[in-house]
């Protein structure tokens, strides 16, 4: 199997390579549109600014190339958010793959921003390698909201989406590679 991390040169490319060689898989690390549209997966990796990574995509020219893949396709963290058509975050225009605006966590006492750390998940499909009861790692302090795309979910001040499937898009806001079992299950549904 190709599989290619979209290289923009931030965010947590290293862990999620680690993660997935731990698996067996040697993922291509690329900017490249060519090899990223040739590749059997793809992983839009994420961790920072919604407008610093899109300004990225577009300076690499890959903003078309990731709004056409058809092959299985994962976004973590930020990479999920900037599937949606906009971000509060710089008040960012974003890939618009999906209907929505990504907006900032609330902070509340028990509840600090950004959300970091381990949250209990509640999951609608059964198919993702992840299981209500699971606890999954979190660095973000913007979210989606929960749609018709939601298959799994937590409340943190509002319920937010923790993975969204939409056509052949995943899109994960906790970070599988640091989420211990249930992160490797989540990748090796992916994977498979």
């Amino acid at each position: 199997m190709k599989l290619a991390i979209v290289d923009l040169a931030y965010g947590n490319i290293g862990s999620i390579q680690f993660a997935l060689q731990r698996l067996g898989v040697v993922p291509a690390v690329t900017a490249e549109p060519d090899e990223i549209a040739s590749a059997d997966r793809v992983i839009l990796p994420g961790v920072g600014a919604a407008g610093f990574a899109m300004e990225r995509i577009d300076r690499l020219g890959l903003r078309e190339t990731l709004a056409s893949l058809r092959q299985p396709a994962l976004g973590i963290c930020l990479g999920m958010q900037l599937l949606f058509e906009s971000s509060e975050e710089e008040d960012t225009a974003c890939l618009g793959l999906i209907e929505g605006r990504v907006r900032a966590l609330e902070p509340a006492p028990g509840r600090p921003v950004p959300h970091m750390g381990w949250s209990k998940i509640d999951v609608l499909a059964p198919d993702l390698g992840v299981r209500t009861g699971d606890y999954l790692y979190f660095a973000h302090g913007y979210a989606c909201d929960n749609g018709p795309a939601t298959v799994a979910s937590i409340s943190y001040g509002r319920d937010i989406p923790v993975v969204l499937r939409h056509a052949n898009w995943l899109g994960a806001q906790f970070h599988p590679e640091r989420s211990g079992e249930a992160g490797r299950r989540f990748l090796e549904s992916f994977l498979a």
